[in-house]
């Protein structure tokens, strides 16, 4: 019997969504950093088994947004649900449960997509104390099951896999079996190049940069992708920041950003990273569009 669906992978920001999609595919398809709200687009990773195809879709963080673009993200995440075959919501194994993971499953009540719960980081809590919160989630929704899972380590994910396949109806492989993602080159490289620029940036800055691809050619004389890329912040005042130091910091996000691309591309990368200043555009429609941050 061969089984396929699309399964959504929601939560609140910053619970480890990306880190259980990079997981369960064995490859990094999304980035994931410890500030929350990394994850802006939704992210399809196709989970390729002998007798299943499951796609899985990484999306933003669910939070009461106020700013458009944070708008965006969260109906981004919203809209799967009733889009999707199964939805899978992530949580962290706490003591009680969080705030927000209470608001997220109010907003499921009167959803007819199957739910499942899946406990993160179970590796830092006592497994004595995972029982009662088990219980607890019992209580609050009817999910059709929960699976305790550590998404870094990697435990429980092929159970959880498991389960995923006998709760999705027969169907066919909607992709070849060679594929892990439908995300484009571009997208993957700005992707790449945000992260970078999350990681090793502070305060704002993170949360005010938009990466374009302006260009990606594949010299095939020279065996390597040539790519041009801006990063579009919102004030003047913070790209003295991103530069850095006789840019030295500019130099740093790009020398990170090249060397993982050539490790997913699989070929000598040529990266070249132009800072421009788009004032106010997380607030712009007509920008965020333009960025790829609209439907």
């Amino acid at each position: 019997m061969f089984k396929s669906g699309f399964v959504g992978i929601i939560g609140r920001p910053n619970v480890g969504k990306s880190t259980l999609l990079n997981g369960i595919m064995g490859e990094k398809i999304a980035i994931t950093t410890h500030k929350p709200q990394t994850t802006r687009n939704r992210i399809k990773g196709i989970k390729n088994l002998e007798n299943g195809q499951i796609i899985f879709l990484d999306t933003p963080g669910i939070h009461k947004a106020k700013t458009p673009l944070n708008k965006f993200m969260v109906n981004a995440a919203v809209d799967t649900f009733g889009d999707m075959d199964l939805l899978l919501l992530l949580i962290e194994a706490n003591t009680v449960p969080h705030n927000d993971d209470i608001f997220i499953i109010k907003s499921l009540q009167g959803v007819e997509t199957p739910v499942m719960l899946a406990i993160n980081k179970i590796d830092l809590v006592e497994k004595n104390k995972l029982l009662p919160l088990i219980d607890e989630f019992r209580h609050l929704f009817p999910f059709r099951e929960i699976v305790p899972v550590s998404a870094l380590k990697g435990d429980g994910l092929n159970v959880l896999i498991d389960i995923l396949w006998e709760n999705l109806p027969e169907g066919p492989r909607y992709f070849p079996d060679d594929m892990i993602t439908d995300s484009s080159e571009r997208f993957l490289a700005a992707e790449i190049i945000r992260e970078k620029v999350i990681l090793l940036t502070h305060q704002e800055i993170p949360y005010s940069t938009a990466v374009v691809v302006d260009s990606f050619k594949e010299d095939e004389s020279r065996g390597l992708i040539r790519i041009q890329a801006s990063v579009n912040l919102e004030k003047d005042s913070q790209k003295g920041i991103l530069i850095g130091k006789k840019g030295a910091m500019l130099k740093k996000i790009g020398r990170q950003a090249r060397l993982e691309m050539e490790r997913f591309f699989a070929t000598r990368v040529y990266l070249e990273l132009f800072i421009k200043v788009s004032k106010g555009w997380t607030r712009d429609p007509r920008m965020l569009k333009e960025f790829g941050y609209s439907k």
